[in-house]
């Protein structure tokens, strides 16, 4: 009791000496510096394990370990998910936005901490994604635990989410612009300069904090020598279109291995199946293990050769055909070891892989260009492909050009990272609206997008807007009975309701009995049962209210009553009480 005394009083205190800006820009700071510790904690464990596992298997030309840590990995953290955590922690940033799209930006307080031990034994041990969108859930769920620990509103809430966010990919990738940029362009609803400074302040915090941890070395060392000349935005075009394409196979071919896996119901099975071909795929290309990042370094700096290392094509590395055609076949097989390794109950996210692909993809471009006669720098392309691929998948066409200039110092190539990604995020809308991360949701309605009046829908409570001052009948009142009732109210609409289960029965509308209910020889030869219709449609008490404008839109409707589960009369929403309403949330949503 004195626990929560002393709660309620640090909460009062709060609110008296604070303001609500000044204390969203002191939490920001602070969601920063746990994010930054989180990502630094998550990398520092990747690398632990990596070493581990490099060092056991160093002393074999052919990695054989290949066939067998991959496996190991994802059996760990599927049990870790199974027996310890008790919940689905994959597809982090899926979940952001279903946490911001239907439960009013409220994240699990083990979100905060089981993402990052999941994802690194994943990856540690060969798990082909990243942990990118890992730490974007965990930097998220600090920001909605933080708020909801300090009792704010869900408007605060997603704000705090974002700053999570941004502090997670500010921290990992030492990017804090990319960090706004990817907030604002795949989480957030739409934002005003009061949401984006918090943000901003979040990402800043946590890439100083990584700075002091890490040192200020860039991601991907990178020396650029090949400046940008405007004879060769033809060239930067066709990479875009082709990275357009590869983010558009990615993005598919996803959902439908995905859809594999998931159609396995036995987890032993499943685990056998994606375990197998998780590391067989990695055996033959050993550029499929974990996060691919040091495939990623040796493209854009000329180490080309180095990608076929303990591998089966080791001696034909020379030919520069062969060379293709195994990068070209690392493109088809990425999508298949990352569904593989997220399939089996593995944790990680697809961020990695998309700076995988776009980097091959433009080494190989750039290659066949060369072989073309023309001249065109593999590690520029290399690095505008990540651009590109990941502005596709993403569909964050500024996440993408921003994070490569932040992660190489890359600044000179601007205008070729801005070229391949507005091109590929072009290329990649032609054929599917929705990015991989919102894909999941919108096929089952549940996606929130950068849109106003979906995002002021959202943040309406169903609560707020359900009207329980009708007068309620039951089917066995006589007309007599139900003209008093009506003498009393003014409504024109009279649920019916069975009195012993207290389940909807139908409405009787004023209309409908106003040409007998002035006729006393009727009273008592008419019921409320027979006077009844059906409303034209019900609405469940929980229903999302974008969904309850919807069912208003399908029968047009202007009153509906609300039932629970069990179809037990709640109330009755009307669409003037939701106008007034959405008003209102409408002014305090963009309010500065």
């Amino acid at each position: 009791m004195e626990t929560n005394d002393w709660y309620l009083k640090m909460i009062q205190w709060r609110e008296k000496h604070i303001g609500q800006r000044q204390f969203v820009l002191i939490l920001s700071v602070v969601i920063g510096f746990f994010a930054s510790v989180a990502a630094n904690l998550l990398k520092g464990a990747i690398h632990f394990i990596q070493n581990f596992v490099v060092e056991s298997s160093s002393r074999f030309e052919l990695n054989y370990w290949y066939l067998i840590f991959p496996s190991v990995g994802i059996l760990l953290a599927s049990l870790f998910v199974r027996y310890i955590v008790k919940d689905d922690i994959s597809h982090g940033v899926t979940r952001i936005l279903y946490a911001i799209s239907q439960r009013k930006s409220i994240l699990k307080l083990h979100n905060t901490w089981s993402s990052l031990v999941g994802s690194s034994v994943t990856i540690g041990f060969g798990g082909s994604v990243g942990a990118e969108a890992p730490i974007v859930l965990t930097g998220s769920a600090i920001g909605s635990n933080l708020g909801n620990f300090f009792k704010l509103d869900q408007k605060t809430l997603m704000l705090l989410i974002g700053c999570g966010a941004a502090g997670a990919i500010g921290g990992i990738f030492k990017a804090p612009i990319a960090g706004l940029v990817f907030t604002l362009e795949v989480l957030m609803l739409d934002m005003t300069m009061a949401s984006v400074v918090p943000i901003l302040l979040a990402s800043v915090t946590a890439t100083t904090f990584t700075y002091i941890f890490a040192g200020s070395a860039f991601m991907f060392s990178f020396n650029h020598n090949d400046p940008f000349v405007v004879e060769r935005i033809p060239q930067f075009i066709i990479l875009g279109i082709v990275c357009g394409l590869v983010s558009l196979y990615f993005t598919r071919g996803m959902m439908k291995a995905e859809g594999f896996f998931k159609r396995i119901q036995k987890p032993v099975w499943k685990l056998v199946a994606a375990g197998s071909i998780l590391s067989l795929l990695i055996f033959i290309f050993p550029p499929l293990y974990g996060e691919g990042y040091n495939t990623i370094e040796a493209l854009i700096n000329g180490h080309s050769t180095d990608v076929m290392n303990n591998s089966l094509f080791l001696n034909f590395g020379d030919s520069v055909w062969v060379m293709l055609a195994y990068l070209v076949f690392i493109i088809l097989f990425k999508l298949l070891a990352t569904a593989a390794t997220n399939g089996a109950g593995g944790v990680g996210g697809i961020f990695a892989p998309s700076l995988f692909l776009g980097s091959i993809t433009g080494f190989v471009v750039a290659t066949l260009i060369n072989l073309a006669g023309f001249e065109a720098s593999t590690s520029n392309f290399s690095l505008a492909g990540m651009s590109g691929v990941m502005s596709g998948v993403m569909h964050a066409p500024l996440t993408g050009i921003f994070l490569i200039a932040e992660l190489t110092g890359s600044y000179g190539l601007f205008m070729a990272l801005m070229i391949v990604s507005t091109v590929s995020y072009l290329t990649i809308i032609i054929f599917e609206k929705h990015s991989l991360y919102a894909m999941r949701l919108a096929e089952k309605g549940e996606l929130i997008t950068h849109n106003k009046d979906k995002a002021v829908l959202t943040l309406m409570k169903m609560d707020n807007v359900i009207e329980t001052d009708l007068q309620i009948l039951t089917p066995e009142m006589t007309l007599g009975e139900l003209v008093k009732v009506i003498s009393k109210s003014r409504r024109n609409i009279f649920p019916v309701v069975e009195s012993e289960t207290g389940r909807l029965q139908g409405v009787v509308l004023l209309d409908e009995v106003r040409n007998i209910m002035f006729r006393p020889e009727l009273y008592n030869r008419f019921t409320v049962r027979k006077l009844m219709i059906s409303p034209p449609a019900t609405i469940q008490q929980h229903l999302p209210m974008e969904k309850v404008m919807q069912i208003f839109e399908d029968t047009g409707a202007w009153n509906l009553p609300v039932v629970d589960e069990r179809m037990c009369y709640v109330g009755y929403v009307s669409k003037s009480k939701i106008f007034s309403t959405y008003r209102h949330v409408l002014v305090h949503f963009s309010d500065e």
